[in-house]
């Protein structure tokens, strides 16, 4: 199995910096970035470290990820948010999953074993909203195989066959539970092994709670009513 690993970047040099050292690049066929317009020197950073990087041609998290599968070469994508804020080194568990003949596979925060950086909090709104997204999910599409319940979750891969029957739309940020649902409507193998987060080293997140919510909420809808 021939596997890339993408880095999706947006202003995110202190993450890079932490990140993209400990990357094992001998263990995938293909590295490169995706980058977003970032001003605060993360693709001269990337560029200095010899790694690819190619600008999107379309704002949005969408289409970040649908260009990086056209820049694809591979078998298999997997993406990775350079935040600091994940163990680097779980990079390297997709491999055996896409051998095994899972055409998505998800870095979970929610399951056993997991870590999510709100679980020291009494109050986890995040995490909450995140598990009822995939509730819904579930009982409106799944109908075999494994359930994801990190529907939101970033880090994340799929094999190149498995994302063109996913068929996601090129706008937008629905992606992560974009993939989700298609796989359940596809009947694609998935499987969610569990990962560590901590909160981000640098900066703020790109995608603010209130309004990105209601932005999932309103393609969730659409999805339902989704023909194919």
């Amino acid at each position: 199995m021939r596997i890339t690993l993408c880095i999706l970047t947006f202003n995110e040099v202190e993450g890079c910096k932490h990140d993209v050292p400990q990357i094992e690049r001998d263990k995938f066929e293909e590295i490169y970035a995706v980058d977003a317009g970032s001003k605060d020197g993360t693709i001269e950073f990337l560029e200095k470290e010899n790694i690819p990087v190619h600008i999107q041609p379309k704002k949005g998290l969408n289409a970040a990820c649908v260009y990086a599968f056209e820049k694809c070469t591979t078998d298999a994508l997997i993406f990775f948010h350079p935040k600091g804020s994940v163990p680097v080194s779980d990079t390297l568990k997709f491999r055996r999953y896409f051998e095994e003949g899972n055409g998505l596979v998800v870095a979970g925060r929610m399951i056993k074993g997991a870590v999510n950086e709100e679980d020291s909090k009494f109050f986890k709104p995040r995490k909450w909203f995140v598990k009822g997204l995939a509730v819904i999910a579930a009982l409106f599409f799944k109908r075999e195989g494994n359930m994801v319940w990190d529907v939101l979750q970033g880090f994340r891969g799929a094999s190149v066959e498995a994302f063109k029957k996913i068929d996601p739309v090129d706008y937008g940020l629905s992606i992560d539970i974009e993939m989700v649902i298609r796989s359940y409507k596809k009947r694609i193998k998935r499987i969610e092994f569990p990962t560590q987060e901590s909160p981000r080293l640098a900066g703020q997140t790109h995608f603010k709670a209130l309004p990105t919510g209601i932005k999932l909420l309103k393609y969730l809808m659409k999805e339902i009513f989704r023909k194919d």
